[in-house]
């Protein structure tokens, strides 16, 4: 949102910010993008959305990059002045993400954010933030159909969950995004809208809410 004099740490001459998760975490890591900038950007993007007339429900990331200790203090910081209290918790159980995949990227995505969850769960503590207490959905990504979301469903934690998906029509549009995931968006839409899903939400007896119902 900012032009990159005010952020020269975090975006390029461009106004691009890092490419890739491991560049903008390593970066941050290592001290190389300026705590002050992050936060300047966050309450930016927040403004912005608040300008057209929309309340934030939540705070949440592309890529989770808020999982990261630095950032996750950083939306600390500006959530809590912008009255903003509740967050993703992008923590998936072990038994949740090993249950039905194999070894791929997401796993080890999965994997990487357990490291920082009793940080990040201090965090929350900390600026008295709200989150699920569970979240699904990180090591099936674009797995999720209409058969592996009942089995999620099935066979959910109790309390409140979050279910990540990425629905999406497959179209010459979306090919054009450059987006690594193409058909896997259009079967987890097809997730979402099958009627066995809807019924098995009903059989299980589930409650659907928004962030906003998270008390």
């Amino acid at each position: 949102m900012l032009p990159p004099s005010k952020i020269p740490t975090l975006a390029d001459e461009n106004g691009w910010l890092p490419k890739g998760l491991a560049v903008f975490a390593a970066r941050v890591t290592l001290g190389r993008i300026r705590r002050s900038e992050i936060e300047l950007e966050v309450r930016g993007q927040i403004e912005k959305i608040r300008a057209a007339g929309i309340e934030p429900s939540h705070v949440d990331s592309h890529k989770h990059t808020h999982a990261h200790p630095v950032v996750m203090e950083v939306i600390g910081t500006v959530a809590r002045e912008c009255g903003i209290q509740r967050v993703r918790k992008p923590i998936e159980d072990w038994r949740d993400s090993w249950a039905g995949t194999g070894f791929s990227k997401q796993l080890a995505a999965a994997a990487t954010v357990r490291v920082v969850a009793w940080q990040f769960e201090a965090i929350l503590r900390k600026y008295g933030l709200r989150a699920p207490d569970h979240f699904l959905g990180l090591a099936m990504t674009g797995q999720l159909g209409p058969a592996a979301l009942r089995r999620m469903i099935e066979t959910l934690p109790e309390g409140s969950v979050e279910i990540m998906l990425h629905p999406g029509i497959c179209d010459a549009d979306l090919a054009r995004t450059g987006s690594r995931l193409q058909r896997q968006r259009q079967l987890e839409l097809d997730a979402l809208l099958d009627p066995e899903v809807k019924r098995t939400v009903e059989k299980e007896g589930i409650q659907l809410m928004g962030y906003c119902g998270l008390n």
